[in-house]
């Protein structure tokens, strides 16, 4: 419930006008609030969110997830029916999630612009990326709030002084937690982080024979890896695998192949994304003279992860598991 009392509804109309004409490029205010006609139990929830203060009065009832992340989320605490669009999909759905999100609207498969997203009469907006909510994306979060629609960003994408440094898993969980506050689902919440809880506890890598490895992202002059403090870094980690570009400091970074010969990784894990899929990567290694001979590429020591399952989200303690089965199978 983010509408404001009076004419909201009436008002929709002329303030999105306003905002696509170019009152979005107002600087955002240090707090965000909305306040509903009733108040509901356990709100309003205050919470710190890339720097800016969101107060959510009442749970959110309309709303537009954006990013793989921020939907999987919203169908594991069982909130589908309080998804009015879902966007910029990252990939399917894992097949856990396939029954809840049968009915999802999918509005477009890239960042939609702030008029689609608005024609879904929202009362909030959860992105997987700061950067969705631009003047030329969704919108930015402070007309939003002008409007009575909500925004909150997955903290493991804020940038500057509030992103996570390094990212862990805590901070994956700790996430769900404040989602759980945020949508009245706090139940829903603890249940899913005492799972992965369980799941990350489980986990067994093979640290008697840890491996060094290249996180391949995507790209062919120059790869786009995974770095030291992001979501890469810690899978990998958590897999028994030592990241060869680990003392980068930054989440992916974009490297020369040169570095990545000198480093001869043991094992490559591949991204499988639309746009860059895992067997383009392999056929580029393989037939490029630079990496032909790198000891990965001969001996075809591929990790294949869902491009999905590798954003900071709900997926990633799976991601680690994956990765420690597809090794062992390696070793046989």
């Amino acid at each position: 419930m983010f509408r404001r009392a009076g004419s909201l509804s009436v008002g929709l109309a002329a303030s999105a006008a306003l905002l696509l004409s170019g009152c979005a490029a107002a600087a955002p205010p240090a707090t965000t609030s909305t306040a509903p006609s009733v108040q509901s139990a356990g709100y309003p929830v205050t919470v710190d969110n890339c720097g800016t203060s969101l107060t959510v009065a009442a749970a959110p009832e309309r709303v537009v997830s954006i990013k793989s992340s921020a939907t999987e989320l919203m169908l594991a605490l069982g909130l589908a029916d309080r998804i009015v669009g879902s966007a910029f999909l990252d990939g399917p759905l894992p097949s856990k999630l396939e029954k809840a999100g049968t009915n999802l609207n999918v509005m477009s498969d890239f960042l939609p612009g702030q008029e689609a997203v608005l024609g879904l009469n929202p009362d909030f907006i959860y992105g997987g990326w700061e950067s969705n909510f631009t003047a030329d994306g969704v919108g930015e979060r402070a007309a939003l709030d002008e409007l009575g629609i909500g925004t909150y960003v997955s903290p493991a994408a804020c940038k500057g002084d509030a992103m996570p440094d390094p990212l862990t898993f805590e901070s994956v969980f700790s996430e769900i937690t404040e989602a759980g506050d945020i949508f009245g689902a706090q139940p829903e919440a603890a249940t899913l982080v005492d799972s992965l809880t369980n799941d990350l506890a489980a986990l067994d890598p093979m640290t008697t024979d840890k491996r060094t490895a290249l996180w391949y992202s995507s790209g062919t002059d120059t790869p786009y890896v995974g770095a030291g403090i992001g979501s890469a870094d810690m899978i990998m980690n958590a897999a028994g695998l030592t990241n060869i570009f680990h003392d980068v400091h930054d989440t992916w970074t974009s490297v020369g192949w040169e570095s990545i010969i000198e480093a001869n990784p043991n094992v490559i894990v591949l991204v499988d994304a639309t746009w860059n899929t895992a067997a383009d990567k392999i056929a580029n290694l393989e037939s490029s003279a630079a990496t032909q001979g790198l000891a990965a590429v001969v001996n075809k020591r591929y990790i294949i992860l869902p491009f999905a399952s590798t954003e900071a989200g709900i997926r990633n303690v799976e991601a680690a598991a994956s990765t420690i089965d597809q090794l062992a199978g390696l070793s046989k």
